[in-house]
């Protein structure tokens, strides 16, 4: 369908059906604007995300026939649109071609949404500009070697990264050498998996991989292993073993270099070693290997991933609107935390039924956490 707004043309398509044109023209805006080098701003995660749920489409802005922005998002019922890909985009943005200005609020309307729910915003070009910081991103830049990069981290927090030595020369010990491997193994990505969906039961949190589409999201990325160019959109695991032992693994997506996991699980028999750091560790060395300059660790748990980045920069978190208000802080409600809950839930879970299970599975997680918390015999 094609809508006019004064000399704005939007033409929405299903994200799965985007032309070669438009890929080529999305690429070649995100190419002049460093903040959107991440593969989560490109057409690849897009298209990605489209083969798996009918919701995600793709708003395409021209002016005088020429491209000049893209909106990837989920249509949701009632005009409300989400980020593509939900809740595995830790970032998202509406990508505007450098020197052309496009507003928020008039890119929605005139793309027939009423909302836009932003959870990892990032505007370069200041088209939401009422839509209050949220969380912070981490990523580790690598501008020289990676070994004055580690040592640098040393030197900054000497003793702390003393204790991380000694923990992975005991895994070392006990298990055989440390090797990060970036492997395509089908049992190592089960492996993983299947870690992190038991640290969703232990933890009470949201098991955002048992919806179908996300189960096929995540599997289709791991077979997505393109042979001619290294550098392509594509789906990429690292794992460290010790020995013929897996220790863990990082999961997600890469491009031209940058690197965004998702799924970080380590081996729970290993907890003494802190298998996260070591893995940690063993990617920062083996970057220039794998052919990545960033590693780009995405937002919370920032005591595990602040002491290793370099970089850190505000996301955007609010919701935007094309009628009333312009954007709506909803950390100030009184009812934040249980609003940001449910709306983790709409996302993950499109069916009906699905967001029934996930308040019902929500509402047995908080009851167990404030029973862990309440007791004092539980460590």
């Amino acid at each position: 369908m094609s809508q006019k707004r004064t000399d704005l043309e939007v033409t929405i398509i299903p994200a799965a059906c985007l032309a070669a044109d438009d890929v080529a023209d999305w690429n070649n805006i995100r190419a002049d604007q460093p903040a959107l080098q991440n593969p989560l701003f490109g057409p690849g995660f897009a298209q990605a995300v489209g083969r798996v749920r009918h919701d995600a489409h793709v708003a395409i802005y021209r002016r005088d026939g020429v491209a000049i922005g893209y909106l990837a998002h989920h249509r949701r019922p009632g005009g409300l649109g989400r980020p593509v890909g939900a809740p595995f985009c830790d970032y998202h943005a509406l990508v505007v071609r450098a020197g052309h200005d496009l507003d928020g609020r008039t890119a929605l309307e005139a793309a027939g949404l009423k909302a836009f729910r932003h959870n990892g915003l990032i505007d370069p070009g200041a088209s939401f500009p009422d839509v209050p910081a949220g969380e912070t991103g981490y990523a580790i830049e690598l501008e020289g070697s990676p070994e004055a990069y580690v040592e640098a981290l040393r030197a900054a927090s000497p003793k702390r990264f003393k204790n991380w030595r000694r923990l992975r020369h005991r895994l070392e010990e006990q298990l055989g050498a440390l090797e990060l491997r970036a492997s395509s193994v089908q049992a190592d990505y089960d492996q993983l998996m299947d870690w992190k969906r038991a640290q969703f039961v232990r933890t009470g949190v949201q098991d955002v991989l048992r919806p179908a589409w996300s189960h096929d999201l995540m599997q289709s990325l791991f077979d997505l292993r393109p042979e001619t160019d290294a550098r392509a959109f594509r789906g990429l695991m690292l794992t460290l073993h010790a020995g013929d032992t897996l220790v863990g693994g990082h999961f997600g997506v890469a491009e031209a270099g940058i690197y965004h996991p998702w799924i970080a699980s380590t081996n729970p028999e290993l907890g003494y070693g802190s298998p996260g750091q070591a893995l940690l560790h063993h990617a920062i060395l083996a970057m220039p290997h794998l052919g990545l300059t960033t590693y780009d660790l995405g937002v919370g748990t920032d005591h595990y991933k602040k002491p290793f980045c370099n970089t850190e920069r505000p996301i955007g978190a609010g919701l935007s609107r094309t009628q009333g208000l312009t954007a709506f802080d909803e950390r100030r409600t009184p009812i934040a935390k249980i609003c940001r809950r449910l709306d983790h839930i709409a996302a993950s879970n499109p069916s009906f039924g699905g967001r029934v299970q996930g308040v019902i599975e929500a509402a047995i997680a908080l009851r167990k956490r404030s029973l862990l918390t309440e007791s004092p015999d539980v460590e």
